[in-house]
């Protein structure tokens, strides 16, 4: 059912105030006539009825205590007592029913349920979640004009307040989709779960076939169904999430680089997790000595959830620390062998995979492939799952075997049940690694107070998805790092030294490429002169890069 509009809203108003009056004056006229016959017959005075109900209304209004007082009959003194609280009753009966429904409606916005102005290549979002608000971030930061279609009046007026432009309506209807103008949007975003969106496809080819439609499944199993419903792209944001988590774990086994974000084919990015037995851990980046023993530019680094660029030198690294390193694929190679341990074995130690959904069972394959054991405790008896248990209890983690475990990997879908299994783990093995997913980005740095060694956003990984998706003119490079790398024009800043442009200073973000006539250059010093056709190639936060985005607007 469609959202409930202000119209609506005040004809129930209109309507309620309406029988409140109604009752109110039949109530007034039968204690007039009542008093009226009691002053007459019990107190043997002469009155008017216009009298009685005088008196009446000056009680309900407490502007008059009774003129005709005192009563002499007990019974008058009895009718008098229940007037009076009936008047204080409907007082504040009308307080509930009728005032402060006003109160509300003035101090509070009602969200609209349809748009106000024409709009034009704009993006529909089908409906508001942690995902989709990375997207709306980026899309603020490239100019791009979006609404979102809630269906829920409680959820759309908490948006319509928080500034988001936001119609209450129907994603599934066709009057919701024509109320927010789909013949004329970029792209709609269905992002709510996995049957609705399919109900929400459905609608949309039948309101403007011609429009892009892009969903997310939950399930990798019901992508073909979505695209038979007409979803020109199908994103599975939980199925990479879970491919990345896994290449953590093989990455600090394997002594191999993998996971690394191609910038030409001998220049390269890569986040490298910093082990708890590396010979680095305990020294300041100065003190490692990174740049000199292995020639990478140290572009970064992550520490429990924060992001430094470039890291001071007085930064101490320590388990929780992840680099950001560009170089090449050598260079890359000698700084993993120092964030590797020193003291363990590639292939010892068991791993501990928690939560088997979508996500863990991704990681799982990934293991497997790898050649990685690996047991599985999960909430649920199901196929493949080795301990049943609720992971926040240390019994069941004891049981999984965290006591010889060299990686506990949690893929839980409720951050506080991440957060708490992970002060679990950490206390009953303090030498473990922890990898770990968050499902909001907001937790990220919770989760890494809490003990985790490396933590990735689901949110983060679905809103890259769709902001590479939609946005045309800019490639998200990085869909599942902590960092985002993209490529994009940087006509603004023709002419500009890249010492000038101070990028780094400004956003936190640095320029590990340029894009020139088909070619990259990586090779760039504070002299380098952007040119108007070039396409910038920049490392940093998602925050980060939104506000470089910003710069080029």
């Amino acid at each position: 059912m469609d959202g409930i509009d202000s119209t609506e809203l005040g004809n129930r108003w209109q309507r309620r105030t309406i029988y409140y009056a109604l009752v109110l004056v039949l109530i007034i006229i039968a204690y007039a006539v009542l008093y009226h016959t009691g002053m007459v017959a019990l107190e043997g005075e002469d009155v008017t009825f216009l009298h009685s109900l005088q008196v009446v209304v000056e009680t309900f209004t407490t502007t008059g205590y009774g003129s005709d007082a005192p009563w002499d009959h007990p019974w008058m003194n009895v009718l008098v007592i229940v007037m009076d609280l009936t008047g204080v009753g409907l007082i504040f009966l009308a307080l509930p029913l009728l005032l402060f429904p006003l109160f509300e409606e003035a101090i509070s916005t009602t969200p609209p349920v349809e748009l106000e102005n024409d709009l034009a290549d704009h993006v529909i979002i089908c409906a508001f979640s942690p995902r989709t608000e990375v997207l709306i971030n980026e899309l603020v930061a490239r100019d791009v004009d979006y609404v979102i279609v809630e269906s829920d009046t409680d959820r759309a007026t908490r948006l319509h307040e928080d500034g988001h432009p936001v119609i209450n309506r129907n994603a599934e209807s066709v009057e919701g989709l024509r109320a927010a103008q789909l013949s004329t949007a970029r792209a709609l975003i269905v992002d709510v779960d996995d049957e609705t969106n399919t109900s929400i496809i459905l609608t949309a080819k039948e309101v403007a076939g011609n429009v892009q439609v892009i969903s997310t499944v939950e399930d990798p199993e019901r992508e073909h169904y979505h695209q038979l419903a007409g979803a020109d792209t199908v994103l599975t944001p939980r199925l990479l999430l879970g491919q990345s988590l896994a290449a953590k774990v093989t990455s600090g086994i394997s002594a191999e680089l993998s996971n690394v974000i191609e910038i030409t084919e001998d220049f390269e990015l890569a986040e490298l997790p910093v082990q708890r037995d590396s010979d680095l851990v305990g020294r300041t980046i100065a003190d490692s000595r990174i740049r000199e023993q292995t020639g990478v530019n140290l572009l970064g680094a992550w520490s429990r959830g924060w992001f430094e660029s470039p890291p001071s030198p007085t930064m101490t690294i320590d388990e929780s620390t992840v680099l950001l390193a560009a170089g090449r694929e050598e260079q890359l190679q000698r700084l993993k062998e120092r964030t590797r341990s020193t003291l363990r074995p590639p292939t010892a130690g068991e791993t501990i995979l928690v939560g088997y959904g979508e996500t863990g069972r991704a990681i799982g394959e990934v293991l497997h492939e790898r050649g990685v054991t690996y047991t599985v405790l999960d909430a649920l008896d199901m196929p493949d799952v080795d301990v049943v248990g609720d992971a926040t209890k240390p019994e069941n983690v004891l049981e999984a075997g965290i006591s010889n475990a060299r990686t506990v990997v949690l893929a839980l879908p409720e951050d506080a049940t991440t957060e708490v299994t992970t002060l679990v783990s950490r206390d009953l093995n303090p030498a473990v690694e922890i990898v770990a997913r968050a499902e909001q980005m907001e937790n990220v740095t919770k989760i890494y107070r809490a003990g985790a060694d490396y933590v990735l956003s689901l949110a983060t990984v679905s809103g890259r998805m769709l902001a590479t998706t939609v946005i045309e003119d800019e490639e998200v490079i990085s869909l599942n790092t902590q960092i985002e790398v993209v490529r994009t024009p940087a006509s603004r800043l023709a002419g500009q030294r890249l010492e000038d442009t101070r990028i780094r200073s400004r956003t936190g973000c640095t320029v590990v490429g340029v894009e020139r006539t088909g070619d990259v250059i990586t090779d760039l010093g504070p002299e380098f002169r952007i040119e108007a056709d070039d396409l910038l190639i920049v490392a940093g936060t998602d925050e980060g890069v939104n506000q470089f985005t910003e710069i080029l607007e």
